[in-house]
């Protein structure tokens, strides 16, 4: 299947997944319909019937895959343990899932397409705006089928969106301390699927992040470094989809990057 043709396969699925099952669903929860898979992590029926029908409608367009979702994930965590091997499609049916059940955006449908580790392709579909952000290896960022090119806020002090709720208590006094003297913060999304693109269309300029779950961010991680952003483990190394460690900062161009590392972790 051409570069196209799957994108716009992908993209055609993800949407019919938003029109019939996400949209219907929102603001229609009832009690019994959100659960709490561990504290303040919450998982929704519209979250488990959209993943049901991405996963066949992926195997159906690569028949040869397998996918790791992060619902499957939640009750079989070994399956993460494969995620590196072989043609795997990562998916996160409802990121942004607590707005969801609360009855607010953001929230998006996430697919990565990953080979061996590395991320091929990702799709970040905003339902509520119908708004596709799209990339692919070597070919490009795109919103809604125009090339993106990352920019910064050209804002001084930087922008910067700090998710500080998964930060251990040291870790966050001491980047949160270099943060409030340096950087003007704003509040993040809670959805990395409209951080992201926040970071590539010059609302912020920054994003830190401490978990790094595969689903939350191999779309975006693709589709900020295809639009010319930087992301990177705040040592410097970079992001790799199986890669367990924590720690994350995205920046809209890697000389912000370079910028926001000196002053975070110097």
């Amino acid at each position: 299947m051409s570069v196209h043709a799957l994108d716009t396969t992908v993209s055609t699925l993800m949407a019919r997944v938003g029109a019939d099952i996400v949209m219907p669903h929102f603001r229609q929860l009832g009690a019994a319909d959100i659960e709490e898979k561990e504290p303040g992590d919450l998982v929704t029926i519209a979250d488990k019937k959209a993943e049901d029908a991405l996963t066949e409608g992926l195997l159906r367009i690569l028949p040869d895959s397998r996918v790791v979702g992060e619902e499957a994930c939640a009750a079989d965590k070994s399956l993460l343990d494969s995620v590196t091997q072989g043609m795997v499609w990562v998916v996160d049916p409802i990121d942004g899932t607590g707005n969801y059940a609360s009855g607010v955006s953001p929230f998006a449908i996430m697919v990565a397409l990953v080979a061996d580790g590395q991320t091929q392709a990702g799709w970040i579909y905003d339902p509520a705006i119908r708004r596709m952000c799209h990339a692919g290896l070597g070919q490009g960022a795109f919103v809604d089928g125009e090339r993106v090119i990352s920019r910064p806020t050209g804002q001084d002090p930087i922008v910067a969106a700090i998710n500080a709720r998964f930060l251990p208590t040291d870790v966050r006094d001491d980047i949160m301390g270099r943060a409030d003297t340096h950087f003007a913060q704003v509040e993040t999304p809670r959805a990395a699927g409209e951080q992201y693109p926040r970071v590539v269309l010059g609302q912020n300029d920054i994003a830190l992040y401490w978990r790094a779950l595969p689903w939350d961010h191999a779309p975006g991680t693709l589709f900020l470094t295809e639009a010319g952003g930087r992301i990177a483990r705040f040592d410097g190394t970079p992001y790799r989809v199986g890669d367990t460690r924590t720690g994350l900062l995205a920046a809209s161009t890697p000389a912000l990057w370079d910028r926001a590392a000196s002053i975070l972790f110097k």
